[in-house]
């Protein structure tokens, strides 16, 4: 076994090291609610952070094993919810 210290929260939960990939995205202003409302719908796909809310610049945070699924459900996203600007 190893002595190697993990990170650990402040609330004693482990944390792994995985390694997050990001993607910066213009969508219009009005929608960056309602793209944070489904994301938060698939938990542990992506975490979105607002950059610009008057551009529309958001920030997803995504595990590289989720890439597919995120970017399947943004393109369905694009096609059926007015995400673009």
């Amino acid at each position: 076994m190893s002595d190697e210290k993990k990170p650990v929260t402040s609330s004693g939960i482990m944390i792994k090291n995985k390694k997050c990939s990001q993607l910066i995205l213009r969508i219009a202003p009005n929608r960056i609610h309602f793209l944070k409302f489904i994301l938060e719908g698939y938990d542990g796909l992506a975490v979105l952070s607002t950059i610009d809310s008057a551009k529309g610049i958001v920030l997803l945070r995504y595990p590289q094993e989720m890439e597919h699924d995120l970017v399947c459900l943004l393109e369905d996203l694009l096609q059926t919810s007015n995400l673009k600007q």
